[in-house]
């Protein structure tokens, strides 16, 4: 019989949590036991998992006995908290907050990109920041190919990168312009409804914002490249799943359209959308739902042979939370698959 696993998620009520859950159930992942964990105020309420509801449990440190994977998606505060008593009780910690990220002990990790990197891991791996887990998909095989030199990348990201409540927001919004009432901003500090801001996070000194701080920061652990320029612009948009990005990269030797289409499409967690023909490339409403990261609009910067564009889409709450999750414990058991 094939060995299964104890299985804990902190956050289980939540948007990344029930994403955990389905995805766990796409990917067949040998869960003999499942603890669902959230605050007090979720306990008694139930998820379903393979047909089953299974009752929420309060997230504490006791609840952490017998845990082989615990993950994490309850926020920094709640990860700083209970983490340390999970990997104390014996297990992995896979983290979906920014608590552990830039820690130098700690793996930051993109399967495509660095799963090298697991192997140094003392229970505790981090999942990177939704943006920068999609950027990276798209950019790394390049890299790999041509060397990347500078990535100037502007996002376009979906209300659900702000939780349920954002979701909603854009909904209502949406219906309250549309009948010629005023817009209501809760959850967003602007108007999101036929609308588009700076990423509502605080900005910094060096004048960008904490999402993109994360974007350089995040890519240049992953690429093992501390000096690598990322120039980051961050918007949020009116769509209501899935982030999309505009990107430019600067490449250390010359590297055409054509040569790019064959790299990306080789690609593992990478769907090339390029059909120029069509005028058809990646597009959020069909990034929804994908494991995949979806890459098209490749062409090259004018006048520069060292330059290649493209646009990316990818959904945030798989490949940049819920699925990378589960592609790094699929690694840490061996059991990786496309």
């Amino acid at each position: 019989m094939s060995k299964t696993y104890h299985v804990a998620i902190a956050g289980a009520t939540g948007a990344v949590g029930q994403e955990l859950l389905r995805v766990m159930e796409r990917r067949k992942f040998p869960v003999g036991k499942l603890t669902p964990l959230a605050s007090e105020r979720s306990v008694g309420r139930t998820v379903e998992f393979r047909g089953e509801k299974i009752r929420v449990e309060a997230l504490r440190e006791e609840a952490f006995a017998g845990v082989d994977f615990a993950f994490f998606s309850a926020g920094a505060t709640r990860s700083k908290q209970f983490a340390p008593a999970a990997i104390k009780a014996g297990a992995v910690v896979i983290d979906n907050s920014s608590a552990y990220r830039m820690d130098p002990s700690v793996p930051l990790v993109v399967p495509e990109v660095n799963a090298g990197d697991l192997a140094g891991h003392r229970g505790l791996v981090a999942n990177p920041n939704c943006s920068a887990a999609i950027l990276c998909v798209a950019v790394w095989p390049v890299h790999r190919a041509a060397g990347v030199r500078r990535i100037v990348v502007s996002t376009y990201q979906s209300a659900s990168g702000a939780g349920a409540r954002a979701m909603a927001e854009l909904e209502s919004q949406s219906r309250e312009v549309l009948e010629g009432k005023p817009a209501r901003p809760e959850a967003f500090p602007h108007q999101i409804a036929f609308n588009l801001f700076s990423h509502n996070t605080r900005v910094a000194e060096n004048g960008y914002n904490e999402e993109e701080n994360k974007m350089v920061e995040e890519t240049r652990k992953m690429f093992h490249a501390p000096d690598l320029s990322v120039v980051p612009t961050c918007i949020r948009v009116p769509v209501f799943r899935a982030h999309s990005e505009s990107v430019l990269l600067e490449l250390e030797r010359p590297m055409g359209p054509d040569e790019a289409r064959k790299v990306l499409a080789s690609a593992p967690g990478i769907r090339l959308v390029d059909d120029v023909a069509a005028n058809r490339f990646p597009m959020p409403v069909e990034a929804s739902g994908e494991l995949d990261v979806l890459v098209g609009r490749i062409r090259q910067e004018p006048g520069n042979p060292r330059g290649i564009a493209m646009f990316v889409s990818g959904d945030q709450l798989l490949k940049g939370a819920a699925w990378n999750a589960v592609q790094i414990a699929e690694c840490l058991i061996g059991g990786a698959r496309a």
